[in-house]
């Protein structure tokens, strides 16, 4: 990559937010963070009820939108990939200390931009987070048989939430 490039944030969230990005995209320069899927293929398979990333589509390339699955208006279940909401409130993420006021979207905006090339100050605490929510695959392994999407439905849903393909468990 000759220089940085930069990216301008202006949606619902964020006014005049800048950051760059130092790295090509899929770049992952921490061999402790694997991420089994990408921002598009999660956006494709079903997250967050659908309603993550509606308003600020212009910041991240158009290909990771061709067949995701939103819901315009609010979260809805069926947009998830396992039929089901599997996660709190932003209120409360932002209540229990886990939003960064540069990614007030949270885990999943850091992780589209750490994607992209972006690298941050966050980085660390957010990929320690990722890796904590492997407890869940552990769970998932041990009392499902593997490919049944009726078992634990709301901690796979979480799963792929965090870049953990859960279909293969």
């Amino acid at each position: 990559m000759a220089g940085p490039r930069w990216i301008t944030v202006n949606d619902r969230m964020q006014r005049g937010y800048r950051y760059a990005l130092v790295e090509p995209e899929a770049v992952n320069d921490d061999p402790g963070f694997t991420p089994e899927l990408t921002p598009a293929e999660m956006l494709e398979l079903g997250v967050f009820g659908g309603k993550y990333l509606t308003d600020c589509q212009a910041e991240f390339p158009a290909k990771w939108f061709t067949n995701a699955r939103f819901s315009p208006a609010r979260a809805d279940r069926t947009c998830n990939h396992f039929g089901v909401i599997a996660s709190q409130p932003l209120a409360e993420w932002r209540r229990k200390g886990w939003i960064h006021p540069d990614d007030p979207r949270g885990w999943f905006q850091w992780y589209c931009r750490y994607f992209m090339g972006r690298r941050h100050e966050d980085d660390a605490r957010q990929i320690g987070r990722w890796r904590n929510f492997a407890r869940h695959a552990a769970q998932v392994r041990k009392n499902c048989e593997p490919g049944d999407p009726f078992c634990r439905p709301k901690q796979r849903q979480a799963l792929l939430q965090w870049a953990y393909d859960s279909r293969l468990m």
